[in-house]
């Protein structure tokens, strides 16, 4: 996947601008914020929950070596294979060698993000191996040769009439605006992609390393299929997934679902513990674990550690005013929303990806919807911290930035500044270029704000003012008594 992250502000107004998207995004607003609350509010033990679930996730990250070694262990004694992936180009050749080893032509998967970050399906083909998306959302961005915009909802950005399109083309059927229907084909055609898979392919939403099991959680059971139907099944997911029991497990389950989608349980929890067994029904010959790295472990220990709570969830994406009025795409790479411009940046560097902490509004519902409590708007800041000592921050704002912290170190100066940029802006709001009723239409080098919205002019005195003049009247008023 194409990293087009420094295009932030370009793609974003090109979003802004698109009203087939912005139809879709509406609805997004409208879904999962709402199913959610529904949710928070019959559970009332959900905070509480959050803050095992914080818990219980710093607790793993500070001890994620030995339960990586005992998930490895255990999925061993299983009888299948753990491989570790330094970075994504590792984890894409160590899949191709499994593939090759079986003669695979076709493989079924899953919906995954790490595999997206990795890059594996445009690897697969390069390689002479075709990858089916079984997920619906997934399936319909293949078809179309899009790519996610959201986690869990991959296809929120596209409208009925796009899917529509998508099908007509691919499956060769008259159009549609019936939903079921369109369903009913990609079901049809799916089944053929399951039958004749030599590979399937799926994420994990957890590892457990007492049992040495992983877990897949979806609403139309296509991981099922995926994992129990080829002779093969593989396990890409990166190393912070691991939980120490089943019981912890289910925790984040509970969070995740209502979290994620609104839903008391998500539909299908299916757990794999390795290849079949003796007497077992169904189930793949050979079961490979690979657990991708790819910068997580620099971030142990480091300022961005709460990032690696991360349960996928999409809660602060779906809550995020910024992506509600740009959504995914715009974010350039692989993960959008909040937690997208935490681990982002990091992944693919601050040079390349200072454009979204920095397009943050810092209102802080991100923070308070998530189900691990991850600080975001303070992890953002981080980033803006670090590029600017990096002086990778624009000079305007570097210098504007350094203009206020001069002035903030002479208070007598400060006061001076505050008060005559006060009566410049009041006297301006009333002149020729002022908008309507004390507004001000237009500020020299704010123009990414006025461009849009007025700017309410000063109204009467400073801060500063009206402070000393409260503590002198105070004064008074203790004296006279």
């Amino acid at each position: 996947m194409d990293i087009n992250t420094p295009f932030f502000k370009a793609r974003a107004s090109e979003a802004l601008q698109d009203a087939n998207l912005q139809q879709a995004l509406g609805n997004l607003k409208q879904g999962f914020p709402h199913k959610r609350a529904i949710a928070v509010e019959r559970m009332p033990e959900f905070d509480a929950l959050r803050d095992q679930g914080r818990d219980l996730k710093n607790h793993i990250l500070e001890h994620l070596d030995l339960y990586l070694e005992q998930f490895e262990s255990r999925v061993t004694e299983n009888g299948g294979h753990v491989h570790w992936a330094r970075t994504g180009e590792d984890a894409n050749q160590i899949i191709l060698d499994i593939c090759q080893q079986v003669n695979a032509k076709t493989v079924t998967k899953g919906k995954s993000m790490v595999s997206e970050e990795t890059g594996l399906n445009d690897y697969l083909e390069k390689n002479g191996i075709q990858p089916v998306e079984t997920d619906l959302g997934e399936y319909i961005l293949q078809l179309r040769g899009d790519h996610p915009s959201h986690i869990i909802a991959p296809a929120i950005h596209l409208n009925l009439e796009d899917v529509s399109e998508a099908f007509h083309e691919h499956h060769h059927k008259p159009k549609s605006d019936d939903p079921v229907t369109l369903m009913q084909e990609a079901r049809e055609a799916l089944r053929e992609k399951f039958v004749v898979a030599d590979v399937g392919i799926t994420g994990a939403n957890f590892c457990v390393a007492e049992t040495g099991s992983t877990i897949i959680v979806t609403n139309e059971g296509n991981g099922d299929l995926t994992q129990t139907l080829p002779k093969t099944h593989i396990v890409i997911t990166s190393i912070e997934k691991v939980v120490p029991t089943l019981e912890d497990m289910t925790l984040f389950l509970r969070l995740l679902a209502r979290s994620a989608t609104g839903q008391e349980f998500t539909v299908y929890n299916t757990l794999s513990s390795g290849p079949r067994r003796e007497g077992d029904q169904d189930g793949p010959d050979n079961f490979h674990v690979v657990l991708v790295d790819n910068g997580r472990s620099e971030m142990v220990g480091s300022q961005f550690q709460e990032m690696l709570r991360c349960i996928r969830c999409s809660a602060c994406m779906n809550h995020c005013p910024v992506y509600g009025a740009v959504g995914g795409h715009s974010y350039g790479w692989v993960y959008p929303g909040p937690m997208g411009s935490v681990l982002t940046p990091k992944m693919i560097g601050i040079e390349k990806g200072a454009a979204l902490p920095n397009a943050s509004t810092f209102c802080g519902k991100c923070e308070s919807v998530c189900p691990v409590r991850i600080p975001l708007p303070k992890l953002m800041r981080h980033w803006r911290e670090d590029e600017f000592s990096k002086h990778l921050t624009p000079k305007a704002a570097r210098y504007g930035l350094g203009s206020w912290a001069f002035l903030a170190k002479r208070p007598t100066l400060y006061k001076q500044f505050t008060r005559l940029s006060s009566w410049g802006l009041k006297l301006l709001a009333n002149s020729p270029f002022g908008g309507k009723k004390g507004t001000l239409e237009s500020i020299p080098l704010a123009g990414g704000w006025t461009d849009f919205r007025n700017m309410p002019a000063p109204q009467g005195d400073t801060f500063m003012q009206q402070w000393k003049q409260r503590q002198n009247a105070a004064q008074t008023d203790g004296e006279s008594s």
